[in-house]
C-alpha cells in the first residue's frame, strides 16, 4: 500500500469483536513482544484479547472502540472509557484526581505496517473530539515507561506525565506513566 492510502475511522460494533480481538492480540505482541518474557506475554494475552473479552468491552456502555481501516484493512484502534480515575502508585496531578468527567484512552495501537501514514493522528483527533462531545474535562492514559515513541506522540498532543501506576503483564509488574490532558 502506498503512503497516501485513504483511511477511515469508525465506531466498532459487537460484530467486529472477533476481528478486533485477533488484531489487538497481534499488535500487542508486535509492540511488546521483543521487550518482554514470552511466558508473561502469553499469560496476559490469554485473557486480555479473547473474542469474549472484546465483545464484553464493546457491550459496555462506558466504552467506545474506534477502528481505523486503510483500504478495507484494519490498521489501528483506540478503546476509550468514560469514568473516574482510580488511585495511582505515585503522586498524581490533582487536576486528574479532581476531574468530574474524565475519559481514558485505554488502548491506542496502530499496526507497525501503517506507521507514518497519519493514521495515529486521525485516531487521536477522533478520540479528542469524542471527549469534547462527552464534555470531558480531562483525557488520560497509561503508557509503559519504556515506550519512548508513544510518550513523544502523546506529548505532541498536549499530554504530560501526571503520575504512574502499575501494570501487570503475567508475573511481571511494570510501571506505566499516567499522562493527562485537560480539556
Amino acid at each position: 500500500m502506498s503512503d497516501s492510502a485513504s483511511s477511515v475511522i469508525r465506531m466498532a460494533t459487537v460484530s467486529d469483536a472477533p476481528a478486533w480481538s485477533d488484531f489487538a492480540r497481534r499488535v500487542f505482541l508486535d509492540t511488546f513482544g521483543p521487550n518482554n518474557d514470552p511466558d508473561d506475554l502469553a499469560e496476559y494475552m490469554r485473557d486480555a484479547f479473547t473474542h469474549e473479552q472484546q465483545r464484553g468491552e464493546l457491550e459496555d456502555p462506558q466504552n467506545r472502540c474506534m477502528l481505523a481501516e486503510c483500504e478495507g484493512v484494519l490498521a489501528g484502534y483506540t478503546l476509550l472509557r468514560a469514568g473516574a480515575y482510580g488511585a495511582s502508585d505515585e503522586s498524581t496531578d490533582e487536576r486528574l484526581l479532581q476531574a468530574t468527567r474524565p475519559l481514558e484512552i485505554q488502548r491506542f495501537y496502530v499496526d507497525h505496517a501503517f506507521h507514518g501514514r497519519g493514521i495515529a493522528q486521525q485516531m487521536m483527533a477522533e478520540a479528542l473530539a469524542h471527549a469534547v462531545s462527552l464534555h470531558s474535562d480531562v483525557v488520560w492514559l497509561g503508557v509503559w515507561e519504556h515506550n519512548p515513541r508513544a510518550i513523544r506522540f502523546y506529548e505532541k498532543y498536549g499530554f504530560f506525565k501526571a503520575g504512574a501506576h502499575r501494570f501487570r503483564l503475567g508475573r511481571d509488574v511494570q510501571r506505566d506513566y499516567v499522562m493527562m490532558r485537560p480539556l
